[in-house]
């Protein structure tokens, strides 16, 4: 698995009126600190690629739908390393990202996902590297 790559198990409890889902607590790994919290709506089976953060922690939650992340490692002596992992309700659990790792993520649902990040600091544009999809060779049809 990529180095400070975190996956968290989440709870969902099931209560009378609708199930309550955490996501995360000051005192759980992967808290750094808070800068915003945010919502994305992914389109069905679109991919959005490839981004990183150099100074941001991110700290992933899908509430509805199903997503794919694909997270790709060019760090000194790693040699270009994957992971993947499939976020839904079925696999509930909170994705930390630490800064200079490459993200890409495809939605799974024939109805929007939503992801939920909660950053450490605020939104900078100036902190984030952008690649075009085809810059990093992966196979998102698998």
């Amino acid at each position: 698995m990529i180095k400070d790559l975190l996956i968290t198990p989440l709870k969902i409890i099931d209560t009378p009126g609708g199930n309550v889902m955490h996501a995360m607590k000051e005192s759980d790994p992967g808290y750094v600190d808070f800068g915003e919290a945010y919502f994305s709506e992914i389109i069905p089976f679109k991919i959005k690629a490839w981004k990183r953060h150099k100074k941001m922690t991110l700290n992933l939650v899908v509430p509805v739908g199903c997503i794919r992340f694909v997270l790709y490692d060019d760090r000194e002596n790693v040699n270009g390393m994957f992971h993947e992992l499939v976020i839904s309700k079925d696999n509930f659990c909170r994705l930390t990202v630490p800064p200079m790792i490459w993200m890409g993520f495809q939605s799974q649902s024939t109805d929007c996902s939503i992801l939920l990040n909660i950053a450490d600091i605020k939104h900078n544009p100036s902190e984030v590297d952008k690649k075009n999809i085809e810059e990093i060779e992966f196979n998102w049809s698998d």
